[in-house]
């Protein structure tokens, strides 16, 4: 197992953009830090809900967004120590079956946002395969470019729930900041999903 990350070939912001290519009405939700930094560098977007807060929480507010919403494709983009954070969320999402949700973890095997540190995946703890266990039908793991384009149109429109892990290089990037007032991102996003009134 390769666990030097930074050899990984994938770049996370090029993974992002490539999965918000053509989104139409997908919605997104980032986990906090990187994640929510990649979603406004490939286009800021109503349906975009970057979480500042509430590490772990990510898979289970894309849940909620997709039981309220089910002819909305719900996306959660989040990294390998908020989803290692929230592994419980994963059980409950297997649960409820829903169709219209995707979980991805973006897996640099560090914790961004505190100073690089390893991660539990470096040491081989396999994300697919808890989702697998907690009864996702719909798993994967992408390690390269081929993989990723063969990933994106599983990732965007098969029936879900689907998760995935996709393996990206371990690097420090610009911060591409969303806005952090969170009564500005629930209001243009319930304005997005509801419309004006």
């Amino acid at each position: 197992m390769n666990t030097d990350s930074q050899t990984f070939p994938l770049h996370r912001r090029e993974v992002t953009k490539a999965l918000l290519a053509n989104r139409d009405d997908l919605v997104v939700v980032a986990g906090l830090g990187s994640c929510a930094w990649d979603i406004t560098d490939a286009g800021d977007h109503d349906l975009n809900f970057p979480l500042w807060g509430a590490m772990g929480g990510a898979a289970t507010v894309g849940l909620g967004l997709a039981l309220a919403k089910p002819d909305h494709r719900v996306l959660v983009l989040t990294g390998d120590g908020e989803m290692l954070m929230g592994m419980g969320s994963l059980a409950t999402i297997a649960l409820q079956k829903p169709r219209n949700l995707a979980v991805v973890v973006l897996d640099n095997e560090r914790y961004g946002e505190t100073g690089m540190q390893k991660t539990h995946t470096a040491f081989g703890v396999d994300l697919p395969a808890v989702a697998q266990a907690a009864g996702f039908q719909t798993v994967g793991t992408v390690t390269d470019q081929a993989g990723l384009v063969e990933a994106c149109p599983v990732i965007l429109g098969d029936s879900g729930p689907v998760f995935y892990t996709i393996k990206v290089q371990a690097e420090n990037l610009d911060f591409v900041l969303p806005t952090n007032d969170g009564t500005v991102l629930k209001d243009r996003m319930r304005k997005a999903l509801l419309g004006q009134a």
